[in-house]
C-alpha cells in the first residue's frame, strides 16, 4: 500500500490514491499517465542529512481486470561522499557533501484486479507483481544495479464513504557485488475517506523488513489527499514521517494524473 515513493516507484505504485479514469485506447484497452515529484530527507543514523529528489513518469495500460505499467524516474541524491544505498536504505558516509543524479530504477508492474470478491461483505482482493530493473547507476549510489522482484496482495473493505485497506508482500532482492541482501516481507494498513465526489483523504502505515544485516526495519506513516481537478486531470499530495534509522525523517510530494 505504498504511495508514489522511491522504493515502490510510483506507489502504484502500490495503493492507488487517486481514483482516476483513463484515456480511451482501442476497443478493449485504456491508458493513463502520471508525473510529479517527491522530496525526502533524513540522517539515517549519521551526522548529516541525506536528501533525495525523485521525479517519475508513469504510464499504465488497462485491459478489463488487468493493468500493466512502467515507471521511468529521475533521481537526485545529496549526501556525504562514501554513502552507500544498496537497497533503498542509505548507509551514511562521512566525507564532504556531494550530489549525484541520473536515471533511477525503472519499474515494470502488472496488477490483476478482483482476484477475490465478496459482494455481500464489500470485500475485494488484488494481486500485483513488479520487477525493478537495475537501471540506476550503483557507482553514483543511486541503486544496486541489480533486479528486484515483488509480489503483493491488496485487500479492500468498502463502506459507504470509507475504504479500509491492508497489504502484504514479499520482495526478492538482487545482490550487488560484495553485498548479501535479505529478501524481505512488507505490510501496510490504512484507510481513506471520500469527502465528496472530487476529494478524498487518507492515512497509511507501512512496515518493511530491512534488507541489510543489523539495520532497523523501515517504519513510516503517510497522510495523503487526492482531488479531481477536471474531467481529465487529478492531483495527489502527501506527506510522511519515518520512525527508524532506515526511514527518512520526513518527506512530501505532489503528483498529477491524466486520464
Amino acid at each position: 500500500m505504498d504511495v508514489s515513493r522511491t522504493e515502490c516507484a510510483g506507489p502504484l505504485l502500490g495503493l492507488a490514491l487517486v481514483c482516476a479514469g483513463s484515456l480511451a485506447f482501442g476497443a478493449d484497452a485504456a491508458m493513463s499517465f502520471s508525473t510529479g515529484l517527491e522530496y525526502n530527507t533524513g540522517s539515517y543514523g549519521g551526522t548529516d542529512d541525506i536528501e533525495e529528489l525523485y521525479v517519475p513518469v508513469s504510464g499504465v495500460l488497462y485491459f478489463d481486470r488487468i493493468a500493466v505499467g512502467i515507471t521511468v524516474p529521475y533521481l537526485s541524491v545529496r549526501a556525504p561522499a562514501g554513502t552507500e544505498d544498496p537497497a533503498g536504505e542509505p548507509v551514511p558516509g562521512s566525507r564532504e557533501i556531494v550530489t549525484q543524479s541520473g536515471l533511477g530504477d525503472v519499474v515494470i508492474g502488472m496488477t490483476v484486479y478482483d482476484v477475490f470478491q465478496n459482494y455481500d461483505r464489500n470485500i475485494a482482493l488484488d494481486l500485483t507483481g513488479k520487477i525493478k530493473v537495475g537501471s540506476a547507476d550503483p557507482d553514483k549510489g543511486l541503486g544496486t544495479g541489480e533486479e528486484d522482484y515483488l509480489l503483493r496482495a491488496d485487500l479492500y473493505r468498502f463502506f459507504e464513504r470509507f475504504t479500509l485497506m491492508g497489504s502484504g508482500g514479499y520482495r526478492v532482492r538482487g545482490d550487488p557485488p560484495g553485498v548479501d541482501l535479505k529478501n524481505t516481507w512488507l505490510v501496510s494498513v490504512g484507510g481513506s475517506y471520500l469527502l465528496n465526489n472530487d476529494a478524498r483523504v487518507g492515512l497509511a502505515y507501512d512496515y518493511r523488513e530491512s534488507s541489510l544485516q543489523d539495520s532497523d526495519d523501515i517504519s513510516e506513516l503517510t497522510l495523503y489527499s487526492s482531488f479531481r481537478l477536471t474531467d481529465t486531470w487529478d492531483l495527489q499530495v502527501f506527506a510522511f514521517s519515518g520512525f527508524s534509522d532506515s526511514s527518512p525523517d520526513w518527506g512530501a510530494g505532489i503528483f498529477v494524473y491524466a486520464h
